[in-house]
């Protein structure tokens, strides 16, 4: 499991791509902008210049948005694809919402409600659908968002790096209950999720 990219990794990467190019060119064109109303102020040119036909200039704002646009592309195309490409031993784990809950089921049968318990460096798959309407999975931890259709099956995976309870979530609006349609992911050691998988509730 130790050669396995956490999707975590690759969508905070392009995330932090895409904001670092924000606040770069917002301070670069600040500050330019700022150059310009002081060395180009009408007291000191009172014609303006033409730039038009400047090859330079055309070039360079043709071929840098072009290669910043692919470079967010491909990051954001690497996290897209982490994030749908599940590992080879990955636990399968049923996620079925309905109004107001959502119901887990495991490979043994096992059936608990609101609650993900899963082993801590494992990657996990969740065979998302839906009872009735629309429902959407959001883990926040684990950069899980997905909608749950009824009549369609869909998947998300994620990989759990440390023990600990992460909270998630319905985000689709669902009716009345929908702000109380929340669970938990529960990481826990792979002994104790052993143990846990064979309990009666």
């Amino acid at each position: 499991m130790k050669d396995i990219v956490n999707p975590v990794t690759l969508v905070d990467q392009s995330f932090y791509l895409i904001v670092g190019f924000s606040f770069v060119f917002l301070f670069a064109i600040t500050l330019v902008m700022i150059w310009f109303v002081i060395r180009y102020r009408r007291s000191k040119h009172k014609t303006p210049s033409d730039i038009r036909g400047n090859w330079l200039l055309e070039t360079v704002w043709i071929i840098l948005p072009t290669v910043i646009a692919l470079s967010m592309f491909a990051s954001g195309w690497q996290s897209y694809t982490g994030l749908r490409d599940v590992p080879e031993g990955a636990i399968e784990v049923e996620v079925i919402a309905q109004s107001f809950s959502w119901l887990i089921y495991y490979e043994n049968d096992k059936e608990v409600e609101n609650e993900i318990v899963v082993p801590v460096n494992t990657p996990i798959k969740l065979n998302i659908t839906s009872d009735d309407v629309i429902h959407s999975l959001f883990i926040p931890a684990f950069r899980v968002k997905v909608d749950a259709v009824n009549g369609i099956y869909t998947y998300a995976w994620f990989l759990p790096e440390k023990e600990g309870e992460y909270f998630f979530q319905c985000t689709e609006f669902c009716g009345t209950g929908h702000a109380d349609m929340t669970g938990v992911v529960r990481v826990v050691s792979l002994d104790v999720y052993e143990k846990w998988l064979e309990e009666d509730e």
